[in-house]
């Protein structure tokens, strides 16, 4: 019985197979409802009025404080630290030895010397180990993402966190402060008075228009929750569900959930000795139809990602030595795939296939049915050209896309191919049916797709090509 992820590498003896076959199945994001009215009518709601995003329950809160707090962080983060003050955040992306992205979170500086890691679990993993083998004088504390499946039993968090945006998201926040806010910078943070209480508040954009996150204890949720509905019902808010909710980065151009790239540099070993065998990376459902028995096939360095201009040799860091290798003018390149309608179609219909097995189930708005997905992009002659990474619809354009990473020779405007479902009809997860593989066809297109994202936003990884 194997006691650790390596343990139980070792035991599988593939490790693409392991994880292609994970009963996992796909990325839960718990507690919130699905939906509130339905799932396209809020999407329509952040691009039109605006939405209530509840992020309370399915990311990781990683706290940590202390006088190496600032180094641990500086030790394991392509950015650079030079120039951190309180009450900013940014985007911390860190990565393993072979210059592998680990994933990638939003890293608040919350007060003199006290950090907040929010994301996915394998960069709040790969603190806390660091946090707890590296020698740093430091004190964390680890407030895990809400269960997958409740069944009933309470959940608590050390947080809510909210965010309102959309094109009247200033307009709500301006109602609940009783008067005009000043807009601080981007991923600045403030205050704001909500209710009677004071909130925490970051200046952020997921729908390409000046919205606000906000967060503070947990046991204020629903007050500050009904707050800003009451506030915003003038001004058309909709409460968002998780099930439009993981669909928004379909326009904002993130890609939320790479594999993180700790599973075979020896340099990591003792961190696959100490993660358990029920961790993130040990059960993490890998899908799609891009199949290599290299696991390394499926790392992604930070420029793939649209990082490259996060990455800074300003300090020493953790996969420094290999990302001072790479040539950033000849990596694949973040892209919208824009997907073909009537090939898209034969997806979604293919449920009413009654002869025979039919494709890979579409589902909607948000496809994707593994925890990191990998379908083969391919050009006209049938050669692999990049990776397809995170898949849907959205009622804001009318379309199916997905974001992917491309040859950097590939032009916008270029027609590919996308494979969708898996080879030898299928896998075993429990997201998966015999099936057939469908080829559909895609354009090349801006990242992010929607226009009132790209012109607005902040530079940076939403940037075109950024290097």
């Amino acid at each position: 019985m194997a006691n650790n992820l390596q343990e139980l590498l070792d035991e599988s003896g593939s490790t693409v197979e392991l994880l292609r076959n994970s009963k996992l199945g796909t990325y839960i994001y718990p507690v919130v409802p699905t939906e509130f009215s339905n799932w396209r009518r809020e999407q329509k709601a952040w691009r039109n009025t605006a939405v209530l995003y509840d992020q309370t329950h399915h990311m990781v809160n990683f706290f940590v404080k202390g006088p190496d707090a600032l180094k641990l962080l500086s030790d394991t983060g392509i950015n650079s630290f030079a120039n951190f003050p309180v009450n900013t955040a940014k985007q911390f992306v860190p990565t393993a030895s072979n210059g592998g992205v680990i994933g990638d979170g939003i890293l608040f500086h919350e007060s003199q010397g006290e950090y907040v890691y929010v994301g996915r679990a394998p960069g709040a993993n790969w603190l806390q180990f660091h946090a707890e083998t590296g020698g740093y004088d430091v004190e964390w504390r680890y407030d895990d993402r809400s269960p997958s499946r409740p069944y009933g039993h309470a959940v608590t968090r050390e947080y809510y966190r909210f965010q309102v945006q959309g094109p009247a998201a200033w307009s709500i926040i301006e109602k609940l402060n009783g008067g005009t806010l000043e807009k601080v910078k981007f991923f600045h943070m403030g205050y704001l008075e909500v209710a009677g209480v004071q909130v925490r508040t970051l200046r952020h954009g997921m729908a390409g228009a000046p919205g606000l996150e906000l967060w503070g204890p947990y046991e204020q949720h629903e007050k500050i929750r009904n707050a800003i509905l009451s506030a915003g019902a003038e001004f058309g808010i909709e409460p968002c569900g998780s099930r439009a909710y993981s669909s928004n980065t379909l326009e904002s151009g993130w890609i939320p959930s790479p594999l993180p790239a700790i599973y075979s540099s020896e340099a990591e070993r003792a961190y696959r000795e100490w993660l358990p065998t029920n961790s993130y990376e040990a059960i993490n459902a890998v899908a799609g139809s891009f199949v290599s028995d290299n696991i390394e096939d499926y790392y992604l360095n930070p420029w793939e990602l649209g990082y490259g201009s996060f990455v800074k040799f300003d300090h020493d860091f953790i996969g420094r030595d290999a990302l001072e290798k790479v040539e950033p003018e000849k990596q694949r390149r973040k892209v919208t795939l824009a997907w073909n309608d009537e090939d898209l179609s034969k997806a979604l219909t293919t449920v009413l296939d009654r002869d025979g097995d039919g494709y890979q189930f579409f589902d909607l708005p948000n496809a994707n049915y593994g925890s990191s997905n990998f379908d083969a992009v391919l050009d006209a002659d049938g050669t692999d050209i990049g990776l397809s990474l995170f898949t849907g619809v959205t009622a804001n354009e009318k379309r199916g896309l997905s974001l992917a990473t491309v040859d950097r020779e590939v032009p916008e405007g270029a027609e590919v191919t996308v494979v969708w479902g898996e080879p030898d009809g299928g896998s075993e997860k429990t997201t998966v049916e015999p099936h057939q593989q469908l080829k559909v066809r895609a354009i090349v297109s801006p990242v992010p797709y929607a226009a009132v994202a790209r012109e607005t936003y902040q530079g940076g990884w939403r940037s075109t090509g950024a290097l």
